[in-house]
């Protein structure tokens, strides 16, 4: 009896650490720490997005990948080093993941403004708030305040990342087990009506699933061959309406049969997520206002906050 105590008191403990520091978290968390932070990201990621518009979605990207790998602490900027390895070459990373430079210069202008001050991690939730506004979809507050981890897991990258050949049933599971529910998780879907995706992601869609539109099927293959090893890192768009613009169109194409990625077209394939899929396709405003809640909700995910972890001086290694 004494030691199930015991477990209880532990686990209430955690949960209730966990509150705290969801709780520490704040809109205004750099308001007289650091009075330009947001001014500087916001202007770094509009500058980022106008020289090059697919780095909206990759900004984005990096965001979700910090958050679904224990939390929102900056370890996917990690660089490996000697005795370390980090998440950059996990499976769902390598040759995919990019804005680090872009991350480097904001960085780089807040230490200037306010050194040690800004932590990457909180980086990461405003670029990925800024680089959506950059592409015309809603804006939100964004919680502030997370502190960056000292280390990062290759084994949990490999793992925890929803993977694009998921069924809907992996999806949801995947996206429960950081806290979020089925509706969280075709709202933050959303996010792939902007950006690219690699044809060893999609090959085995575009040979082997008969529910993929034939027009949008013959455009693809002579940029991804069905050979293996050929054109693997070749792109195209998950939208292949309005790439660079954020709106519901990722929504209007899945009813269409148009969903680049398995996981994608998971989400209209008669299945428990249709009757939302086809909402958002007509009512972008409701996606929108899902979307944003969605985001605050996985900005939260693990947070490390007060004083625990570290405002990294370089996102790339820890202090």
């Amino acid at each position: 009896m004494a030691s199930r105590q015991t477990f209880a008191c532990y686990t209430m403990a955690l949960l209730f650490s966990a509150a705290v520091a969801s709780a520490q978290l704040s809109t205004d968390f750099y308001d007289e720490t650091c009075t330009d932070a947001l001014d500087i990201i916001e202007s770094a990621v509009r500058a980022a997005v106008s020289k090059e518009s697919r780095m909206g979605a990759s900004l984005l990207r990096l965001h979700f990948h910090d958050c679904f790998v224990n939390g929102c602490d900056g370890s996917v900027l990690l660089d490996d080093a000697p005795g370390f390895t980090g998440e950059k070459t996990a499976k769902p990373n390598k040759n995919s993941l990019r804005g680090f430079e872009v991350v480097d210069d904001i960085k780089a202008q807040l230490e200037d403004a306010c050194k040690q001050t800004v932590s990457c991690a909180d980086i990461l939730a405003v670029a990925a708030r800024d680089s959506v506004v950059a592409l015309g979809g809603p804006t939100w507050d964004v919680e502030l305040g997370r502190r960056d981890s000292t280390t990062a897991s290759l084994d949990d990258a490999n793992n925890d990342l929803p993977a694009p050949t998921f069924n809907l049933s992996d999806l949801i599971k995947a996206f429960s087990k950081k806290g979020l529910n089925a509706n969280d998780m075709i709202a933050l879907s959303g996010g792939h009506t902007i950006g690219q995706a690699r044809c060893v992601n999609f090959r085995g869609r575009l040979y082997s699933e008969t529910n993929l539109d034939a027009s949008l099927a013959s455009s693809l293959k002579p940029r991804c061959p069905s050979s293996t090893g050929t054109g693997d890192d070749n792109t195209s768009p998950l939208d292949p309406s309005t790439s660079y613009v954020f709106d519901n169109f990722y929504y209007k194409n899945l009813l269409r049969n148009k969903g680049l990625l398995h996981s994608d077209q998971q989400l209209f394939s008669g299945g428990s997520a249709d009757a939302q899929t086809t909402a958002y396709a007509s009512d972008m405003a409701r996606f929108f206002d899902d979307f944003r809640g969605a985001m605050v909700k996985m900005g939260g995910i693990g947070v490390v906050t007060g004083s625990s972890g570290q405002v990294r001086v370089n996102c790339r290694k820890a202090n």
